[in-house]
């Protein structure tokens, strides 16, 4: 007679399958909710606009704010506005970033470097990023470099610090055996250091493009004459709200946009990582 705690052969496969399902249902549902909650935001003004709790003449109701996001698809100005954003926002993230990660890790696993570099980081990363655009104006002049420099800027001190961070916690057992096998430095760095660094990275990454974001649209509102952020401060002076909302909305779908992407690509990535 089979004890009742005993299993069937194929038990542990069903088990699996069903905890695969269940794992994949849950994922959707999270999904799910992140579209949820900004919808029901936009509901909630709505309703607030309509009866007149809210001012519609300083919170213009969404359904207003998207009619005039679509006047401006048809003219054209908003596609041409956001591509000149992300645009700025692509090369400054590249040259942000990249020596950002390859400075990070270096910090991490020599400690010299790291004496070196860090008070230089903790000194110059408290000065706020808007407040040095008169000098990257002064330095690169009105074109597509300042811009380019503020988000790089940006992007570079999570990215470096996050990095650092994430080599740090490493087990330095890894370390360890990558001596004892006589790895050299090109391998350590590859096969033990960035992999195990990923997770702080993407997290890095992730605060630098919204920190760019943040950026590109204060330098675009100074010295533009094209992006959102030119955008928006020039509904201002015309008073334009509706046209000024549109773009705030374009900056927070992009921002939501690139959150969920890069979630994806942490997962592909670091497939190792647990989410709680």
């Amino acid at each position: 007679m089979r004890a009742p705690s005993a299993l069937t052969p194929g038990e542990p496969a069903r088990r699996g399958a069903r905890n695969a399902r269940f794992a994949l249902s849950q994922g959707n549902r999270e999904r799910l909710l992140m579209v949820a909650s900004p919808l029901a935001l936009l509901v909630l003004w709505e309703v607030l606009v309509r009866i007149h709790v809210i001012d519609a003449r300083f919170f213009p109701p969404p359904s207003r704010i998207l009619q005039q996001l679509v006047k401006l698809m048809q003219t054209g100005e908003l596609w041409d506005n956001t591509w000149a954003s992300l645009r700025r926002l692509f090369f400054g993230v590249l040259i942000g970033g990249i020596p950002a990660l390859v400075l990070g890790i270096v910090m991490g696993l020599y400690r010299p470097v790291r004496a070196l570099v860090e008070p230089l980081v903790a000194a110059t990363y408290p000065v706020p990023k808007s407040a040095i655009l008169p000098l990257l104006l002064l330095i690169f002049g009105l074109g597509e470099a300042s811009k380019i420099a503020m988000v790089a800027i940006g992007m570079f001190y999570p990215v470096l610090i996050n990095s650092m961070a994430g080599v740090l916690q490493i087990n330095r057992i890894y370390l360890d055996v990558g001596r004892n096998f006589h790895a050299s430095r090109r391998q350590v760095f590859r096969t033990i250091a960035l992999p195990g660094a990923l997770p702080f990275i993407m997290t890095g990454v992730k605060l630098g493009v919204g920190m760019g974001l943040i950026l590109i649209a204060i330098a675009e509102m100074i010295g533009a004459r094209s992006g959102l952020g030119y955008m928006i401060w020039n509904a201002w002076e015309i008073l334009a709200v509706e046209t000024m909302y549109a773009g705030l909305l374009v900056i927070a779908v992009l921002g939501f946009v690139f959150t969920l992407v890069l979630n994806e690509v942490e997962r592909w990535v670091v497939p190792w990582k647990r989410e709680l």
